[in-house]
C-alpha cells in the first residue's frame, strides 16, 4: 500500500468506528466538492501527522494484547467488543460454504478486526487471517503481533490462496483503488465483503473533500464517492455477483449513503477494468 493511501484510510476508519452510530444531529462529518483530480482535491486538504497516528494504533494494540483493554479500533480503545455483525457472519458463513477461511484483510491495521472476532472464530479449524498493509505496519505487526493464525503482509499476492478478502471502510481513500480490485481478481479470493464506502445515483465516480470537525477533531482529506450503478456494473463485469448490499450502520451525511457489499465469484474476468473517467 502506497503511504498516503494507507493514511487515507487509516484517517476516515478512525473517525467513522469513533462515531458508531447510523446519524449524527449536527454535520461533524460531511462531504464536499468534485474535483478534477485526487491532488487537486488533496491541495485543498489540512495536513496529517500520520506518524503520530501509527504511533498510537501501536500503543493501544499492545494494551490490547497485555490486557489492560479489551479491544481497540483505529487507537480507541473500548471496555466492550463492538461487535460488525455483518462481518462476523460473512465470516462463518464462508467458512461454511468452504469448510475453511482464508482471509485477506486489506488495509487492516495491526488486526482488529481478527481480534474483535476471535472468540468465534476459535473453535474453527483451518483460518487464517493475513492482514494487508504499508510496510511499518506490517514490520510492527511481524515483530510483536503474528500469530499461527493472524499474519502480515505487503501486498494481496504474498498472501498464499485467500478465499475472503475484506475491504472495511478503506477503498474510498485510496488514491487509485481500481489496481486494488484486479490484484483482488487475480488472487484465489471467491467472496469479497465491502462495508461502510460511500456510494451516490449518479454515473460518474466523484472526488469529494472529507471533513471532521469536533467533537471528533478539525480534519479533511480526499476521498471517493462512487457511482453505485458503475461500481456494481464494473464488479458483474469481472465475474462478481452480488449476493447482498444493504444501507451501512453509519450515516453521516446525506449527500450519499454507505452501503455494504459481499460479493461472490461466479464467473471469470471478461476484460479490463476501466478507471473511472
Amino acid at each position: 500500500m502506497a503511504g498516503n493511501d494507507g493514511f487515507m484510510k487509516i484517517a476516515g476508519r478512525v473517525v467513522r468506528r469513533a462515531l458508531g452510530i447510523r446519524s449524527l444531529p449536527i454535520p461533524v462529518v460531511e462531504w464536499s466538492g468534485d474535483h478534477a483530480t485526487w491532488q487537486e482535491a488533496a491541495s485543498c486538504c489540512t495536513s496529517y501527522d500520520s506518524d503520530s497516528i501509527f504511533t498510537k494504533v501501536l500503543e493501544a494494540t499492545r494494551k490490547v494484547e497485555s490486557g489492560e483493554a479489551v479491544y481497540e479500533r483505529d487507537s480507541f480503545l473500548f471496555d466492550t467488543i463492538e461487535y460488525t455483525w455483518s462481518l462476523l457472519s460473512t465470516l462463518m458463513w464462508v467458512h461454511a460454504l468452504e469448510d475453511r477461511l482464508d482471509v485477506v484483510d486489506f488495509g487492516g491495521s495491526l488486526g482488529s478486526s481478527y481480534r474483535q472476532n476471535r472468540k468465534f472464530l476459535a473453535p474453527l479449524e483451518r483460518v487464517e487471517w493475513k492482514v494487508v498493509e504499508q510496510s511499518h505496519f506490517v514490520k510492527a505487526g511481524l515483530a510483536e503481533f503474528e500469530t499461527s493464525q493472524l499474519r502480515f503482509r505487503g501486498s494481496i499476492a504474498e498472501c498464499g490462496e485467500p478465499n475472503l478478502v475484506l475491504l472495511l471502510s478503506v477503498l474510498c481513500y485510496l488514491e487509485n483503488p481500481w489496481p486494488v480490485l484486479e490484484e483482488i481478481d487475480r488472487s484465489t479470493a471467491r467472496y469479497i465483503l465491502l462495508n461502510r464506502t460511500p456510494f451516490h445515483e449518479g454515473n460518474k465516480d466523484i472526488i469529494s473533500i472529507q471533513t471532521i470537525r469536533p467533537p471528533i477533531y478539525d480534519a479533511s482529506y480526499p476521498c471517493w464517492l462512487f457511482s453505485r450503478p458503475n461500481f456494481e456494473a464494473r464488479m458483474a463485469q469481472n465475474g462478481w455477483t452480488m449476493v447482498e448490499s444493504w444501507a451501512s450502520d453509519i450515516q453521516p451525511d446525506p449527500k450519499c449513503e454507505h452501503r455494504d457489499y459481499l460479493f461472490r465469484r461466479t464467473g471469470p474476468k471478461s476484460s479490463p477494468m476501466e478507471e473511472p473517467a
